[in-house]
């Protein structure tokens, strides 16, 4: 079966459509790819085929009958319809204008064209087009004379696409799509990289990130080529979830590196984009994610080929202004005049009807687990009642605070076939995942309340193979803290990891307990730049990833970040002693710590406490290994 996007068709798609769009679902091969109606830069092809041994291929729908065939030629139809002769562009024209241009738009890129022989800056696969016919036979064609505008080549009938009529074969279909193109060339199949840069160029709402390199013009090419590397897309579930959430309140669970946050940025620009006049709230608790969060919207709203794919916020795009990115407590402050012990004399208020307050078209809210149900209610009673556009991303596995709650009891709404869960973790190499979640699982599954609402889901490992975590027990934390300095430096000189790529996390930092201080100290020693997010209010609102420095922070700072290496320092302050802070939580805290790194992970401690032992069997299991 292949992959679609949407996962279903819209409710006004026509009857012809949905046949088409199951019989591609369920007999085109497994590694196919079909789009309903994509936005390919104000293109809106009816569908669009893509399949490493087909190339890309636009289909343009029509349900017309034989008797509403008025008169055709090459350019126009004139179809009879109920309110009278309409003049219609010709469908065959129509979708090879689409795939024309849709070449034009990939031919920009190196690593999609040929650079020699008789198809020189051409795509180095094949592209085509045809038009379906749903409601029309072989037959009807042939006595109609319709294949004097129509080439049978070109075209699906009832009888390519209808599983019921006894000429239909799976194997027919594919082959006539696959012989849909004008100027067919032998090609190398399309690599999944390829398949990859294809839907980067053509959805910008899908990338993730890529670098851009530089490529010298080339003599003969009409255009100023790019050339990317370590191209990052969604994977279809992601870009479905992102494109196709559906209307009113929704809610997505997902484990740590799932891509929740991404999915949570790409729906507020697609929301923006389809509702300029739409006034959107985006929440989370941390205010370094509020601010990452904001970065990566700008980015996505001012994405198009040939732009650096680094985030920028100088000059948010005119969309952007409709889009408000707040932390919830500054939000509450800036929009609403108050602090969080006044919000039951707003709910209070806004129950009577008085006062003024915001109201928004769309609210979506990042690390859910994060907020309690009066503030969801508050949310709630806020939202314009006409969309009640709500999103919730959470992951009950990173509960860190005491946070119960129940939607249908305490805000109203039941998330009862409007969820969806996202099990798998993209972001960490097996070892890092293995490693965090079975901690996890030791130390705080089983004191989680499973009479909240809040859900724990086992992360399904992408299996991305990796260097297992570097675990080091030291004798003291200024022996600690040099060890990691010195590892940051190794990291950088001989593995080539940027300085913005990496991050230090740490519980709490006191005069009783100096382990930034410390940190900075060896940092400085070795002239490795540094930003420490968590020092005030201000860093963390000034905060920007992409800066060339390593990243020091609280754990809990860190929550929706992630890094390409992370160290987890002074894991011997875990559990923090306080009566509010159970050791659960503590150990969600860890397993937060840990996921945040994509493919190097360092533990370090120098003390005891009830986790550390936990890392000392790892270590002496390696030291059994040795």
């Amino acid at each position: 079966m292949a992959q679609s996007v949407p996962e279903k068709l819209p409710s006004n798609a026509t009857a012809g459509e949905r046949l088409l769009f199951q019989v591609l679902r369920h007999f085109l091969p497994d590694d196919y790819i079909v789009y309903y109606e994509p936005d390919i830069q104000g293109m809106r092809p009816d569908f669009v085929v893509i399949g490493p041994d087909l190339g890309l291929v636009v289909l343009e729908v029509k349900d017309y009958t034989k008797n509403a065939l008025h008169r055709l030629n090459p350019d126009q139809w004139f179809i009879q319809t109920a309110d009278g002769l309409t003049v219609q562009k010709s469908p065959l024209k129509q979708a090879r204008d689409y795939a024309f241009r849709i070449a034009k738009l990939l031919e920009r890129d190196k690593s999609l064209i040929q650079l020699e022989g008789k198809y020189k800056y051409r795509l180095k696969f094949p592209y085509g087009y045809g038009v379906v016919m749903t409601r029309l036979t072989q037959l009807d064609l042939d006595r109609h004379a319709l294949t004097d505008v129509l080439n049978p080549k070109l075209c699906l009938t009832r009888d390519d696409i209808d599983p019921q009529s006894e000429s239909f074969s799976p194997a027919n279909l594919l082959d006539k799509i696959k012989n849909m193109f004008v100027a067919p060339f032998r090609h190398v199949p399309l690599s999944q990289r390829d398949i990859r840069t294809i839907r980067y160029h053509l959805f910008p709402e899908v990338r993730i990130s890529a670098e851009y390199k530089p490529v010298r013009p080339l003599p003969g090419s009409q255009y100023a080529l790019v050339e990317l590397d370590d191209v990052k897309v969604m994977d279809i579930q992601q870009e479905n979830l992102a494109k196709q959430i559906g209307d009113k309140h929704r809610l997505i669970r997902g484990v740590a590196g799932s891509g929740k946050t991404l999915i949570l940025a790409s729906r507020a620009k697609i929301l923006a984009e389809s509702h300029p006049d739409w006034r959107i709230l985006v929440l989370c608790y941390n205010i370094a994610l509020a601010r990452y969060i904001d970065q990566m919207i700008q980015h996505k709203l001012r994405e198009n080929i040939g732009e650096s794919s680094e985030m920028s916020t100088v000059n948010p795009p005119p969309t952007h202004g409709r889009i408000t990115v707040r932390h919830f407590h500054r939000w509450l402050k800036e929009e609403l005049g108050i602090h969080e012990d006044q919000i039951p004399d707003v709910l209070t208020r806004l129950e009577k009807g008085e006062g003024h307050f915001p109201q928004y078209d769309a609210v979506l809210i990042d690390e859910g687990q994060d907020f309690s149900s009066e503030w969801l209610k508050l949310l709630v009673k806020l939202l314009n009642p006409e969309t009640m556009s709500l999103l919730i991303v959470e992951d009950g596995a990173q509960t860190v605070y005491s946070r119960r709650r129940n939607f249908a009891q305490d805000i109203g709404l039941s998330f009862r076939g409007r969820s969806r869960v996202l099990k798998t973790n993209y972001r960490n190499t097996a070892p890092i995942i293995q490693m965090a979640w079975d901690f996890y699982q030791t130390h705080g599954l089983d004191d989680h309340d499973q009479e909240d609402d809040m859900e724990v889901i086992p992360p399904e490992s992408s299996q991305r193979p990796g260097n297992p975590p570097v675990i080091h027990k030291a004798s003291s934390m200024s022996e600690e803290l040099a060890w990691v300095a010195e590892q940051i430096e190794r990291l950088h000189y001989e593995k080539r990891v940027p300085y913005e790529e990496i991050a230090v996390l740490y519980r709490y930092n006191n005069r009783s307990y100096p382990i930034v201080r410390l940190l900075q100290q060896y940092l400085k020693q070795r002239g490795i730049p540094y930003y420490w997010i968590s020092e005030s209010q201000d860093t963390k609102m000034n905060f920007n990833k992409d800066e060339a420095a390593v990243k020091i922070c609280t754990i809990h700072s860190s929550k929706g970040l992630d890094f390409k290496a992370a160290f987890v320092v002074g894991v011997d302050s875990m559990p923090f002693h306080h009566q509010e802070v159970k050791p659960a939580q503590e150990a969600s805290l860890l397993y937060i710590g840990m996921t945040r790194a994509r493919d190097y992970l360092f533990v370090s401690y120098s003390g005891e406490s009830t986790f550390t032992p936990y890392f000392d069997r790892l270590l002496q299991r390696e030291a059994v290994r040795a």
